[in-house]
């Protein structure tokens, strides 16, 4: 006798698929450690405090709730606007790209399908692209 058996198809969030806390943290060391050694991106580094431990937590956090999973960033440190936390840097177009390729790379070698590869570097772009136009006074 056989039984056919159908598989429910369990759809997972963005935050499940990148790996939750712990796989979301593996994306930010590494988002880190491109711009602390691409030379792309040394002037989006020098916007940033020489230890990044808070910056690994707070990108981690914010990247967390952002995706779908617990909003660490809101309760640790509160509500957060993108462009305006980031209003007093001069982001134009090269600081923007230079963060989207530590981003890219970063998320080129982790272990997620190319599917949430494209989608993730697709959304991040619509906030990086936000933030250059608010500091640019586009919008």
């Amino acid at each position: 006798m056989s039984l056919d058996k159908q598989e429910e198809r369990v759809e997972l969030t963005p935050y499940q698929a990148a790996g939750e806390l712990a796989g979301i943290t593996k994306l930010v060391d590494e988002f880190y450690l491109n711009m602390d050694t691409l030379s792309e991106a040394e002037t989006i580094r020098n916007m940033h405090p020489p230890d990044l431990a808070e910056s690994r937590k707070k990108l981690t956090y914010f990247l967390c709730g952002w995706l779908g999973g617990p909003r660490l960033f809101q309760e640790h440190y509160g509500p957060i606007s993108i462009p305006g936390a980031h209003k007093r840097f001069p982001i134009g177009y090269e600081e923007r790209d230079a963060w989207l390729l530590c981003m890219q790379r970063a998320i080129a070698v982790q272990p997620y399908s190319d599917q949430l590869k494209d989608y993730l570097l697709a959304a991040l772009s619509i906030p990086a692209e936000r933030v250059r136009a608010v500091n640019a006074g586009e919008v």
